[in-house]
């Protein structure tokens, strides 16, 4: 009988919540995209067509001989000046999408201004409205920047916007989210496909969680990590790859951090990292000499014999985030030679097709010509800048320390940035699996056998067999950093080895011959996978023989779930 009314009583009371649908505001989602992409699009157009009709067209297109664009001041500065002018007005562009960006979000602020909560979904309310337009706001120039030549400016995005304070020297690699209501540090590196999430959203009909993520100086966040609203790490923390936060968590700081899943993270603590780094007493000893004559803490010195032998000798950095920028320079004369081939060409195309119909026609696959041109070019000077620097300082395996100074950490962050823009525009590009010829170009051991179907691979010191497939969202690292150490070591691939989506492979893996690595799983440091075998786990760990191809075809293993029962069907083999 209590049973019967506790269950009317919930009926009764699961009928008077609200469940109303939530109608989103489409008009001025369209307004906002309409205003920003025009006024981007506009001054820009203009200011190139203004160079090109002017200056362009008489100096250079309406040059009769050939040879007198190189000998003659005129057309040859309206080709060196071409590439500039259209660099030029791809920055504008830039700004004016976060100028047009900046002005609704500063709008939508008076309106009604971001505040930590949670936000009800079942029923419309101003707050939860201008969420969504605000949410909407940030999307076109987030995508902007991150699909574009210079993703390092995204930081500068969030601030200038003030959708999220980033701090200097701070690094973001290519995310879903990452795009408001954050507060990070100086010097931090946020990996590739890492969450930092001020927002979740329980259920249609449930609420948003909206609480500021707050992150500290010099936190890296290696690849893949979820932080859920309301988090805070502090200063020097580290996060191993799948590393995750639930809610309103605390890290503490000098510390690596590594967990997957829901759980609270464990703090990994001296004797594993230098296990995990196979570093040397003797290395540590000197940092901590170093550290104990700069001086300690009087709270340092009150802590036990256990809590020292417990923490950390050094402290965590990003990868990649205080050097970097020096780099980017060589993006300069990458995209002016290469652009300067283009220009070429369509002076080429114009001088010997008069004809508009003809020229109209062919526009198409002229722009798709010099499009692949434009590519091919940025890989040629890449090949030869990768050359040039690989003559001055050779790569090489090994550990080395992440700091300015080192010239293993600093070439190793230069060769990065260099690949990284070559396998950005190729991975843009209307054929995806001509990135196997790029990491072909850069060295890698690969052929056309293997995919890497959407996943994410470095460019040196791997080697692929035949028939390698990669899944998915799945991360190969022939190097990574770990606190103030760079790893370097190579990864190798047997022949016929699968490795599952959203898998993450560490530095100096190796995978035997037709082994298959689970989905959502991570190999570790070093980490040999025997032939053969199935591998599975956070870390992987070695599961059974890799039999399928033995196992029969005409069974399938059911599960009751509910029930905990297993129970075996036939079915029809496909093979016709």
């Amino acid at each position: 009988m209590v049973d019967t009314e506790t269950h009317a009583l919930e009926m009764d009371s699961e009928e008077k919540v609200i469940r109303e649908e939530i109608k989103f505001q489409y008009f001025w989602y369209l307004i906002i995209l309409f205003t920003i992409y025009l006024i981007s699009y506009l001054i820009p157009a203009i200011i190139f067509m203004i160079y090109l009709l002017f200056y362009f067209l008489p100096n250079f297109l309406e040059t009769t001989n050939f040879l007198s664009i190189f000998i003659n001041l005129k057309p040859l500065l309206a080709l060196i000046s071409m590439p500039l002018v259209i660099i030029g007005c791809y920055l504008i562009r830039l700004f004016l999408i976060a100028l047009v960006a900046r002005f609704f979000w500063r709008l939508s602020e008076k309106k009604s201004p971001s505040k930590p909560g949670t936000i009800p979904r079942n029923f419309p309310s101003k707050t939860l409205n201008f969420y969504h337009i605000r949410s909407f706001i940030i999307k076109y120039p987030k995508n902007a920047f991150t699909k574009g030549i210079f993703p390092w400016l995204l930081p500068w995005l969030y601030n200038f916007i003030t959708t999220s304070q980033i701090g200097k020297g701070t690094t973001m690699e290519e995310s879903p989210v990452n795009d408001k209501f954050l507060e990070i540090g100086k010097n931090c590196y946020i990996g590739v496909n890492s969450v930092f999430t001020s927002h979740l959203i329980d259920g249609i009909f449930g609420n948003i969680a909206y609480f500021k993520v707050k992150v500290g100086d010099n936190v890296t966040a290696a690849a893949k990590n979820l932080i859920a609203p309301g988090s805070e790490i502090k200063n020097n923390s580290y996060l191993l790859p799948l590393a995750s936060t639930p809610k309103h968590s605390v890290l503490k700081g000098n510390s690596y951090y590594f967990s997957a899943g829901a759980k609270p993270l464990r703090r990994i603590f001296k004797r594993k990292i230098k296990s995990y780094l196979k570093i040397d007493p003797e290395t540590l000893e000197q940092i901590k000499e170093v550290k104990d004559a700069i001086g300690s803490s009087p709270v340092q010195t009150q802590e036990t014999n256990e809590e020292r032998d417990l923490s950390l000798d050094f402290v965590t950095s990003s990868a990649i985030s205080r050097v970097n920028l020096k780099f980017l320079i060589v993006y300069v004369p990458i995209f002016w030679l290469s652009g300067m081939i283009v220009s070429i060409i369509f002076y080429t195309y114009t001088y010997y097709v008069q004809n508009w119909i003809l020229m109209v026609f062919f526009l198409p696959a002229i722009i798709f010509f010099m499009w692949f041109i434009f590519i091919s070019g940025c890989l040629f000077f890449s090949k030869l800048f990768l050359i040039l620097i690989n003559l001055i300082h050779r790569p090489k395996e090994g550990i080395f320390k992440a700091e300015k100074g080192n010239h293993d950490f600093e070439f190793w962050c230069l060769r990065t940035e260099l690949k990284k823009i070559a396998l950005w525009l190729v991975r843009n590009w209307p054929l995806p699996w001509m990135d196997i010829l790029v990491f072909k170009w850069f060295g890698i051991k690969i052929n056309f056998s293997s995919g890497l179907y959407d996943s994410w691979c470095d460019a040196e010191f791997i080697h692929f067999g035949r028939k390698v497939i990669v899944g998915q969202g799945a991360m190969i690292m022939s190097s990574m950093v770990i606190g103030n150490y760079l790893i370097i070591k190579k990864v190798i691939f047997d022949d016929y080895v699968l490795v599952g989506g959203e898998t993450t492979i560490a530095p100096g893996t190796i995978v035997g011959k037709e082994t298959l690595v689970g989905a959502i799983s991570y190999s570790l440091y070093n980490q040999v996978l025997e032939p053969g075998w199935v591998y599975f786990g956070m870390p992987i760990k070695k599961l059974k023989k890799n039999r399928y191809a033995e196992e029969r075809r005409d069974t399938i293993m059911k599960r009751d779930v509910d029930g905990e029962k297993k129970f075996e069907i036939e079915h029809k083999v496909n093979f016709k």
